[in-house]
């Protein structure tokens, strides 16, 4: 495996390299923003990390006598992930990006480097991710900015209460990467109201303007395989029955990299067809979310009402389901209906506003904590939201010339830059 990996990075170095002019030096190598998103960053380009690190899982209560139906009985509280220092350090939050776990393989990397760093670690999983729909989500229903930023600041306040009297805490400061970089903003705005932590920096790596936007562009992936819908309907089934295997493992939720490596070297290496399989990938982790949430609120939406779940019932036929389910289809049908019962009024375009930077900027750009990392070729930032957010936190945009969404995430020079930002 690893020797495909590293002959599928050689061959997307040796395409010609027009577009990695005059980008300062910027040695990330794979110029492609679909290739960088599927293929990372090559482990010769990764920083040496410490083998070992003073770490413990923490199991949290974050909603007290949750009723959790029979099917998640193995669920016992949210999981979040403690990396800690023996003397007096600074302490970032880490908030994953859509679908992951605390552990998440890009959580850990940035982990282990604020804790090479001298920093105090506590990683959280994305709002979207089971775990917490299941422990943490007060509403149980995610994607609404406002309320998840509202159950991740609730569940940092209960992990620093079960970790306060072991570590000594100098300042406190936040991170996130993906959704969990956008939800990184809505969380802070919250903090400078209730001054809990008053996080003393926040950073946005690869963050969303408008989610609306963000995830409408990646479900257009879906569109673009070649040959239209049609073949689009023969590469999502083809794909399916890949991940299927995993899914009857259990690993309903989790993708990780080694199988999307091994799926990716089986088809034609076009960039549609790349763009495609990180769309597909979206929709099995959405699937997830959606099947995970409508078992928690009984709405009836994939689970037939009042059905009960019990943890030896096949649940195969909902996952097919859920994974034809688009994320334009939960918004119209489960997402915006659920909160616009709770705020009568409410319109659906000024719904999908309040999904949006733009909807705190006053806030954001009168505080001079924020910094953003991004990627000019971040297919999930149209060229006018890039330059928003460079409107917005002008010398705190840090643009690099290529890395997709989250390719160059893990590259030492990213890493330094990321920490940096943090000492400074």
């Amino acid at each position: 495996m690893m020797y495909l990996k590293l002959l599928l990075i050689a061959c997307l170095v040796m395409l010609p390299l027009s577009g990695l002019a005059a980008d300062g030096g910027y040695g990330y190598p794979i110029p492609g923003s679909y290739e960088a998103t599927i293929l990372g960053t090559p482990a010769a380009l990764m920083p040496t990390f410490p083998e070992e690190m003073r770490t413990r899982q923490l199991v949290l209560d974050v909603i007290p006598d949750r009723k959790k139906p029979p099917i998640f009985f193995y669920d016992e509280g949210l999981r979040c992930t403690f990396a800690y220092q023996e003397k007096k350090a600074p302490l970032v939050f880490l908030i994953a990006g859509a679908g992951s776990s605390d552990r998440a393989p890009k959580l850990m990397t940035m982990m282990k480097a604020f804790y090479q760093a001298g920093f105090h670690v506590i990683t959280l999983p994305s709002p979207s991710h089971a775990n917490f729909i299941i422990s943490a989500s007060q509403s149980r229903v995610p994607g609404d900015l406002t309320e998840d930023a509202a159950d991740l600041y609730r569940a940092m306040e209960v992990a620093w209460k079960q970790v306060a009297g072991d570590i000594e805490v100098s300042s406190f400061n936040l991170c996130g990467y993906s959704l969990g970089a956008t939800q990184a903003a809505f969380v802070a705005k919250l903090d400078n109201d209730r001054r809990v932590f008053n996080f003393r920096k926040v950073l946005m790596i690869n963050p969303s303007v408008s989610l609306y936007s963000s995830v409408t562009k990646i479900e257009d992936l879906l569109t673009k395989i070649p040959g239209g819908p049609d073949k689009q309907g023969v590469f999502f089934n083809r794909m399916l029955s890949k991940f299927t295997q995993f899914y009857r493992y259990g690993n309903f939720v989790s993708i990780n990299d080694d199988f999307l490596y091994a799926i990716y070297a089986e088809h034609l290496f076009t960039h549609e067809e790349t763009g495609g399989l990180i769309g597909l990938t979206y929709r099995i982790n959405l699937a997830g979310m959606i099947f995970t949430s409508d078992v928690m609120t009984n709405s009836g939406y994939v689970v037939p009402k009042n059905r009960v779940l019990s943890p030896t019932d096949s649940t195969y036929d909902y996952f097919l389901v859920s994974t034809h389910l688009s994320f334009i289809d939960y918004f119209n049908e489960y997402l915006y209906p659920y909160f616009q019962k709770q705020r009568p009024g409410l319109t659906k375009q000024a719904y999908i506003e309040s999904l949006s930077l733009r909807s705190i900027e006053g806030y954001l750009k009168s505080s001079g904590k924020f910094g953003v990392m991004t990627n000019e070729n971040d297919f999930i930032l149209s060229k006018q939201e890039l330059d928003y957010l460079r409107y917005l936190f002008g010398e705190r945009t840090k643009v690099y010339p290529r890395g997709g969404h989250l390719g160059n995430l893990e590259y030492k020079d990213n890493l330094t830059y990321m920490v940096d930002f943090f000492k400074l």
